[in-house]
Formats: structure tokens, C-alpha cells, sequence
């Protein structure tokens, strides 16, 4: 499980990160939501030690997040890294070896995972030459060619077409599965409530609303106005009815309208 406890960055007067605490257990779908601005980033490379924390914790099943544990995550940025004049094949295997897989299984893992997402037949081609969403493909499979136990992305859904949308949120929800946390964050809705087994709100650093379940229809409508200058109130009722749904079926009978 990852935890993040009381995470607080501040650039000069902007409190980028205030206070936040949530988890993301092992097994599940975690969406982070948020407008822009709202700290997602800033979180997700706290995790990684991208980012200098003024105050709190990150620790990965109860200990303190060593550079060892770090090579067992996958991370997709939002802004690509890739490096456009390499081979895409070269690029998720180097990637792989970076995190200690060795030659052989970073070759295979790197062609099962292409195949997977399906640009197999793009391998021999250098990176700067595929789309915006065959990147992104190409980044996913980045991540995941050592068998990550923690994987976090940030917008990975961005610029993709409904293939490759369901492609990837396929991939996560497997991964899930497998055991493996996974915790993203994106912009499109109706995504997010169809791959997540629960939510994670944020507004100007802070958590604001959770819920671990996607029938918590008020998670989703508090993302949809986060940031737009709309008055929250009665946030803490709205918590309330999320933490009411714990442990309710996603896709069962209860839902935010029934829950009083």
C-alpha cells in the first residue's frame, strides 16, 4: 500500500500541496482528480522524491520510500520523456534495464508489452515519428516493462483515440487485478467512473472528497467544479455520503441518490 501523510510544498506564497493524506491500496483503481493546479503532479512526483517536501510522509507498505523500492514503480508523466531519436524498441527496453531487469527479459517483456498495447509493428520506428497517441502508448509500456508494484500516471489518457482509451484502461484494471496499486489521473469523466474503484478529490492541494466506490456520483461533480470558482458547500455531508458507499459492489444498487 501507498500511503501519503500530510504532504505540505510551498513555492514562496503558493501552497502547492496542504496537508494532504490519502492511500492507494494494493488491488485497486485509484483516480485522482482535480482542476489544473490543484497539486496532482506535484503529488505524483513527491512520490518519486522529484519534488522536496516541506512537511509529511510518503511510505510504501509502512516504511519510508528507499531508492530500491522505487525502481518496483512504473511512472508516466504527463510530459513525455521520451527520447525521440531512439528506436521505440530500444527506448522500453533501456527503460526496463533501468530498473534492473536484465537484457534478455527486458527485450521480451519490451515486445509483449508493444504487442499488448498494440504497436508491435512500430518497434523499428524512432520515436519522434509516431503520433501523439502512439506515444503515449509507447510511454505505458515504459512503465510497466518491469513488472511495476506500484504504478501512477499522469494524464495517461490524453490525446488518445477510443482504441487506445480502451487499450490502456484495460491495462489498468488488469494490473489492478494482478495486485498491482495503481493510482492516475485524468480529465475525461465518464473514464475515470467506468475504470475506478474509488476517487480521490483535490482542490488547491487539499483533499476535498473521497470515496471508494464510482457510484459516489458526488466525487465526480465536485471534480467537475473544482477550480471554477464555485462555492463548496456542505463538503463535509458530501464526504459523508462517499464514506457511507465503503465496501459497496461498483456498478451495485447503491448510489448517491439513495443514500440519505
Amino acid at each position: 500500500m501507498l500511503e501519503l501523510n500530510g504532504l505540505t510544498r510551498r513555492y514562496g506564497t503558493v501552497t502547492a500541496l496542504d496537508n494532504l493524506s490519502f492511500s492507494v491500496p494494493a488491488g485497486q483503481v485509484v483516480g485522482f482528480l482535480g482542476a489544473n493546479g490543484a497539486g496532482k503532479t506535484t503529488t505524483m512526483r513527491a512520490v518519486f522524491g522529484l519534488t522536496d517536501l516541506d512537511a509529511g510522509t510518503v511510505t510504501w507498505n509502512g516504511e519510508p520510500v528507499a531508492q530500491s523500492a522505487r525502481r518496483r514503480f512504473g511512472y508516466m508523466p504527463e510530459e513525455r520523456g521520451l527520447y525521440p531519436g531512439m528506436l521505440v524498441s530500444e527506448r522500453v527496453e533501456y527503460l526496463g534495464r533501468l530498473h534492473g531487469v536484465n537484457a534478455a527479459d527486458a527485450v521480451g517483456a519490451a515486445g509483449a508489452w508493444l504487442a499488448r498495447l498494440g504497436i508491435e509493428d512500430r518497434a523499428g520506428t524512432k520515436v519522434q515519428a509516431l503520433s501523439h497517441g502512439n506515444q503515449q502508448r509507447v510511454q505505458l509500456a515504459a512503465a510497466l516493462v518491469h513488472d511495476p508494484e506500484l504504478l501512477i500516471l499522469d494524464e495517461p489518457l490524453a490525446g488518445l483515440d477510443p482504441g487506445g482509451i480502451d487499450a490502456i484502461g484495460e491495462v489498468l484494471v488488469e494490473r489492478a487485478r494482478a495486485g498491482c496499486c495503481v493510482l492516475f489521473s485524468s480529465h475525461q469523466l465518464d473514464m475515470v467512473e467506468h475504470l475506478c474503484d474509488s476517487v480521490v478529490v483535490i482542490d488547491r492541494g487539499r483533499v476535498v472528497v473521497t470515496g471508494t466506490s464510482m457510484s459516489c456520483s458526488p466525487a465526480v461533480r465536485d471534480a467537475r467544479g473544482a477550480g471554477r470558482g464555485r462555492p463548496r458547500r456542505d463538503m463535509g455531508s458530501r464526504d459523508t455520503r462517499c464514506d457511507r458507499l465503503r465496501g459497496a459492489p461498483r456498478g451495485g444498487a447503491a448510489d448517491a441518490r439513495t443514500v440519505s
